[in-house]
């Protein structure tokens, strides 16, 4: 398994659970330095994503969710 493929199913499995996820988290717990585009990956694969912008400390960032129980 490609670590593409490892780190999407393993955000994918977080994501199903529940869980908000952004850039730092993705780095801290999957190693994941491009979480925008493995979003993509899963976007693509007719997985329902949300996200939203938000600020801290002067720095802008995303963090995406799925809503509601996920498939």
């Amino acid at each position: 398994m490609s670590d593409t493929s490892t780190q999407c199913s393993q955000i994918l499995r977080d994501l199903r659970r529940g869980k908000a996820i952004t850039p730092l988290d993705a780095l801290k717990n999957y190693g994941c330095f491009r979480l925008g585009a493995r979003i993509y990956d899963l976007k693509q694969q007719g997985i329902p994503i949300k996200s939203s912008l938000e600020t801290r400390r002067g720095k802008r960032f995303a963090v995406y969710w799925i809503e509601g129980k996920a498939a």
